[in-house]
């Protein structure tokens, strides 16, 4: 069997394994190597074909006997080939990859301003790519003319493309830019593709321009390498099953709605249908509380129960293929919305008011339950992706949810 894998420094959340294994009979590692053992390992019998991320896209090219015509051009190499007679074929396969990913996000460069964000290898190729779809490309790096400092310039810059590891996995939260520096902007295109919505993405879907993630390039990028290592050609509506099949697996189940409206019933019985582990807020803040969640309230206050909800929230959202049911009110602190949006799919539960129990609900027993819903109402919707009534049997809640994923 073909010995395939990725290379880099440091891999630990990779989804290449499972999209390779989506799209061939080979065997798939993680390589994670040292620039101290990097030349050792490229030229060991320990693989016959590679994909190549950060740090090394570059520093691989020099151990080529032979390169494509894109890594020749853009001397950046992310696929590799251990040939019969043991030198080293490379590719660039980003190229194709981020090609498609542009024209599945409908956005159109021709004759635009674009900024791309980073230097690096892949900073590169997104800039090769952008000039072969017809536009006008300055990259912004750390230093030199066009760096961070000096945006100003670029005001009217009309595509963003980001290429930095800022706000990648497990540093959520960050973006290399402001985008509303750029009253111009019209479409946004990010190649992080762990968290499916980067802190750059949720601002450009928050001021309504066109954006997408790094995955469809992932995966269009996997594509054209398995179809390196094997020789076989593999046929593009492969891209999309993949694509979805990589989404089902890695989106979370976010549950709202109100206290008592059956969110840790769902949760549990979601998490047996669909093997995946049920991550409960209220009791993770229990814990980090040493207290129940009334004594917290009792002895702290909601604003302190409501400061560790978020602390719990932002651990867990970063997290990919979960189930988390969350607290009644997490609703109320909008800065919890990305937390849960940027790899999730929120499902608001609602049920009658006569039956939601009380007890043990701080706020549902000191106010009225129709005067809470009321308030919380419109911030369930902001919330929500998708409504979903938990009134009757478990089972139906559970098919619905189920279905609406697909």
């Amino acid at each position: 069997m073909l010995r395939c894998g990725l290379l880099g420094e440091t891999l630990g959340h990779s989804y290449s394994p499972m999209i390779h294994h989506e799209l061939g009979e080979y065997d798939y590692r993680l390589f994670e190597v040292s620039k101290e053992d990097l030349d050792a390992f490229l030229c060991s019998d320990r693989w016959d074909g590679l994909n190549v991320t950060i740090p090394y896209k570059k520093a691989v090219v020099s151990y080529c006997a032979e390169l494509s015509e894109a890594a020749e051009r853009l001397q950046s190499v992310n696929t590799l080939i251990h040939r019969p007679d043991g030198t080293l074929y490379g590719d660039n396969t980003d190229l194709f990859g981020f090609l498609y990913m542009v024209r599945r996000s409908g956005i159109d460069p021709a004759g635009k301003k674009a900024l791309v964000l980073g230097s690096g290898g892949a900073s590169v190729t997104v800039k090769a790519a952008l000039e072969q779809l017809g536009a006008d490309v300055t990259v912004i790096s750390r230093s030199g003319p066009d760096d961070y400092d000096h945006l100003d310039r670029h005001a009217d810059a009309q595509i963003i493309a980001n290429t930095t590891p800022v706000g990648m996995y497990p540093h959520n939260g960050a973006a290399a830019v402001d985008l509303r520096r750029f009253p111009r902007c019209e479409g946004v295109l990010d190649i992080v593709y762990n968290p499916a919505r980067t802190a750059l993405l949720l601002q450009a879907e928050e001021l309504g321009i066109p954006h997408a993630g790094g995955l469809s390039m992932l995966v269009a990028q996997a594509k054209r390498s398995s179809e390196q290592f094997t020789g076989t050609v593999i046929g593009d509506e492969a891209l999309e099953r993949v694509e979805r099949t990589v989404n089902h697996r890695l989106r979370n189940i976010i549950l709202i709605g109100m206290p008592g409206s059956g969110k840790s019933a769902v949760a549990a019985a979601l998490g047996k249908a669909l093997g995946r582990e049920v991550v409960e807020a209220d009791e993770l803040i229990s814990q980090r509380a040493g207290m129940s969640i009334p004594e917290i309230f009792a002895r702290s206050g909601e604003e302190t129960f409501r400061k560790l909800e978020t602390e719990v929230l932002a651990e867990q959202g970063k997290r990919s293929g979960i189930i988390l049911s969350t607290g009644g009110g997490c609703v109320t602190r909008p800065e919890n919305y990305p937390l849960l949006h940027q790899n999730g799919t929120i499902f608001r539960l609602t049920r009658d008011l006569a039956k939601l129990p009380t007890e043990g609900r701080p706020i549902s027993q000191a106010t009225d339950l129709a005067q809470l819903c009321a308030r919380r109402e419109p911030l369930y919707r902001r919330f929500a992706d998708g409504t979903v009534s938990n009134d009757g049997a478990l089972e139906v809640t559970v098919q619905t949810i189920k279905e609406a994923l697909l």
